[in-house]
């Protein structure tokens, strides 16, 4: 198990290969840190003490990995989540910067409560940047407060798990919100095409007996989405894509020159619906698994840029929930601790190099929030994980350091393994 610590005095990642997303290049060399503050770069075989080394030899040093898509349910249902608990989900993953979705109790739909998740995280060791409601209190009808959310530190609006039904709404919310730079990021579901779906619409949901939710319900509210996005010239991002058709249309409103960025989750691009055969409630998702073909046009499009960057959507729930019968079980499972373990095995079978695939967890979604891109650099804060992208191993329940353990990924092999992340002081390793 990875346990938290504060570094003091200096720590050396010793001969590894060091890659910058920033600037696309790599090295071999090590780093030195010094106080929490990077103190020197140097050469592979350069001799230099330190207080505490950790041999990266055949590893990867890079920077922490950015998820731009996180649910950590505080405030209101802490027993699922709280930031802290999240934050050392975030950790074990590789992540030192992550976006949390304000579909809490009471939701963050106003500047107050984005200050309280800013004041909170102070305290912690990941940076934790809150999205904004898109309307009061998620209910579709009435703008939130988005302008005062954004300057109180909103990096994003979104009603994310609702989706925005009302057109008129929408139109209006990515007009305000481009007068700020941020995008606006909707859950792709039209409802009323989900109607009482719980799993992707076809054979196997026939032969298991339960409501499909068809693949155009995502495919339908995203090109409402992007016409709007066109007709406004707006700002949009696309979270959790789960299908073809959406994904041919992205690639048809970007190559248009819109200014759409989009997400894929490391669970669709490494299952299919075919995970549900055993009505395993841990793998209902909304968007729901889809078919296998659906999955490779998602690899596809991270391929040709299509989709921009990769996000967990974690989405803790309490073991009582997830026991329910699968027609009331609710959607969503954790995923901060698996993410690179699925990724890097997932993608590295469809020949993305491991450089790629950083990029993906870094750079991409950074740039889709617009965060700046910090270089590796003397004097800048440490901000690093370190990967073995050789490294096999089985995720367990001992791998969770989420309080809610529902994920369909225990028991699973995967290639690839984040050893150590470092943000400033805290060393988790």
């Amino acid at each position: 198990m990875k346990i938290l610590q504060s570094i003091t005095g200096s720590l050396l990642l010793k001969d590894g290969t060091i890659y910058d997303p920033a600037t696309g290049k790599s090295s071999m060399g090590s780093v030195l840190i010094k106080d929490g503050v990077v103190e020197e770069i140097l050469s592979n075989g350069k001799l230099v003490s330190a207080d505490k080394i950790i041999n990266c030899h055949g590893k990867v040093i890079t920077c922490g990995f950015t998820d731009i898509h996180v649910h950590f349910r505080e405030p209101g249902r802490e027993d699922k989540e709280t930031l802290e608990t999240g934050s050392l989900a975030a950790l074990a993953g590789g992540f030192t910067r992550v976006c949390v979705m304000p579909n809490t109790n009471p939701v963050l739909d106003t500047p107050e409560s984005i200050r309280f998740i800013l004041d909170r995280a102070k305290k912690l060791p990941v940076e934790i940047c809150p999205i904004g409601a898109i309307t009061k209190g998620q209910g579709g009808t009435e703008l939130a407060e988005m302008g005062e959310m954004i300057k109180a530190g909103a990096v994003a609006v979104s009603d994310d798990g609702l989706p925005v039904v009302n057109g008129q709404m929408m139109k209006i919310a990515v007009e305000y919100a481009g007068q700020f730079g941020v995008p606006v990021i909707n859950h792709a579901e039209d409802v009323l095409i989900r109607s009482d779906g719980v799993m992707n619409e076809g054979s196997l949901s026939t032969r298991l007996g339960l409501s499909g939710n068809p693949d155009i319900s995502e495919s339908v509210m995203v090109y409402r989405d992007l016409v709007i996005a066109e007709y406004v010239s707006g700002k949009i991002h696309v979270p959790h894509v789960s299908t073809a058709k959406s994904v041919e249309l992205i690639r048809r409103f970007k190559k248009k020159g819109l200014d759409v960025t989009a997400e894929v989750t490391p669970h669709h691009i490494g299952l299919n619906e075919n995970k549900l055969a055993k009505y395993d409630t841990n793998a209902k998702v909304a968007p729901p698994l889809r078919t296998d073909g659906d999955r490779i046009a998602l690899i596809e499009a991270l391929k040709d840029g299509t989709i921009d960057c990769i996000a967990t959507d974690h989405a803790p729930h309490t073991i009582e929930e997830k026991e329910s019968d699968f027609n009331h079980a609710p959607c969503g499972m954790i995923g901060l601790e698996s993410a690179f373990g699925m990724v890097h095995s997932t993608l590295t079978e469809h020949g993305f190099d491991i450089f790629r695939i950083i990029d993906l967890l870094t750079v991409n979604p950074a740039r889709v929030m617009g965060f700046e891109v910090i270089p590796i650099t003397k004097g800048k804060k440490a901000n690093f994980t370190v990967i073995d992208p050789t490294g096999k191993w089985t995720f367990k329940k001992s791998d969770i350091h989420s309080r809610s353990k529902n994920s369909p990924m225990l028991g699973m092999e995967f290639e690839g393994k984040v050893l150590t992340t470092i943000l400033g002081n805290n060393i988790f390793s």
